[in-house]
């Protein structure tokens, strides 16, 4: 029967990431793989969803207020102005909300630079449109982007680049200078930018995100993907959106209409009240996030882990494993699920580049911090347990 299965279908691999999620599941563990709260969302924002089944907003709908909602925010962070009647598509998440972008956009034998490390779907995406995903490498450990390398990775059938700020899986908010060589780039070479911003509201150390479309000449050829999931700790929602010229908008609508028909609607309205959050929910949010970060990354250093790199967003540690343990990041997060009951993701799945050379890509693991004080507490109690097996070696030299 497999022999009935599309190309596509027999070459897309399961999501690791959702495969060690499953795992934990079955085997009890704490999971610190994927990245979704395990504490509960604002009760305002829960509430407004009962309210929204209870008041029958439960068929197919387009919430036209969170457009004009997010029109005024992307108004007064970034200084751009959209039309909520036609530059917003609401989308089932930021997943589709990127993935419609992509289909809007990309050609069969269309080239897309993407930032290695990069998160998992966007290779998916472009090769579901027929595109050719083209890797620029990070340079570890400050994730920092090299112009050169960048400018030497456009070919003429450079179509798009995709512009993940803050990173997963790094933790890294893109700088000011990072951006302007991007956005010059993306002019120079006559290329869209497809950015996904989910976690825009989550940086730290008084580091603030900027949306490249923000940049001179930028906005006009930006497709900006976000969503509810991340900021409001309603990750199964599946509200997100895309912000983009009209054409782009328009295109992505359709779309979206295709695939799903509409995001759901007792959800939409929700949004409402979460996207109408005052500034104090955000400085709040930031704050409690920064104090699992430090909590997480005091538990990897004291295990020996190498933590170079302190997150500036996001909800993640991409820690180093310990310069004397001998095992790949593989069998690392095999033996830290069978051994102390803990999920976590080995970083290599993360890099597209050829490794050769490259020993880093065997050497990181990424955990995520979004969870409760509670559940870390407990991690970091399991985590000893495991770093303090010394008599099957496949940790220490």
């Amino acid at each position: 029967m497999e022999g009935m299965l599309s190309k596509l279908a027999r070459t897309l691999k399961p999501s690791p990431i959702q495969e060690l999620s499953h795992l934990a599941q079955r085997c009890g563990a704490i999971n610190l793989a994927e990245g979704f709260p395990d504490f509960p969302a604002p009760a305002e924002i829960k509430n407004a969803a009962i309210s929204a089944i209870d008041s029958d907003f439960n068929q197919y709908r387009h919430v036209q207020g969170i457009c004009d909602k997010l029109s005024k925010i992307m108004k007064q962070n970034h200084g751009l102005d959209f039309d909520p009647l036609t530059d917003i598509a609401i989308c089932c998440g930021q997943t589709e909300a990127f993935a419609a972008a992509v289909f809007a956009t990309i050609s069969p034998g269309d080239e897309v630079l993407l930032f290695d490390p990069c998160y998992e779907t966007y290779e998916t995406s472009i090769a579901m449109a027929g595109g050719i995903p083209v890797y620029v490498p990070l340079d570890p450990p400050q994730w920092a982007l090299d112009e050169d390398k960048f400018m030497k990775a456009f070919t003429p059938r450079t179509k798009a680049v995709v512009v993940n700020s803050p990173h997963n899986p790094t933790g890294k908010v893109f700088s000011t200078e990072e951006l302007e060589a991007i956005a010059k780039a993306c002019c120079t070479m006559d290329c869209v930018a497809i950015t996904d911003e989910v976690y825009e509201f989550i940086t730290f150390e008084r580091k603030k995100h900027s949306s490249i479309a923000s940049f001179p000449g930028m906005q006009e050829r930006t497709i900006i993907t976000s969503s509810l999931s991340k900021t409001f700790s309603v990750t199964g929602w599946r509200i997100g959106w895309a912000m983009a010229p009209a054409v782009f908008a328009s295109a992505i609508r359709n779309i979206h209409i295709k695939l799903t028909d509409s995001a759901p609607a007792p959800f939409q309205e929700a949004a409402l009240t979460a996207l109408s959050s005052p500034p104090q929910y955000f400085e709040s949010l930031r704050k409690d996030y920064e104090a699992r970060r430090d909590h997480s990354i005091q538990m990897l250093v004291a295990f020996g882990f190498g933590v170079q790199f302190r997150p500036q967003g996001s909800f993640f540690v991409f820690a180093e494993l310990p310069g004397d343990w001998i095992s790949s990041d593989v069998e690392f997060v095999e033996a830290l699920i069978k051994k102390a009951g803990i999920a976590a993701v080995p970083g290599c799945g993360f890099f597209h580049t050829p490794s050769d050379g490259q020993q880093h890509q065997r050497r990181y693991v990424r955990f995520a911090f979004c969870k409760s004080m509670a559940t870390l507490t407990a991690a970091a109690e399991r985590m000893s347990e495991l770093v303090g097996i010394t008599d099957d070696i496949i940790f220490r030299k």
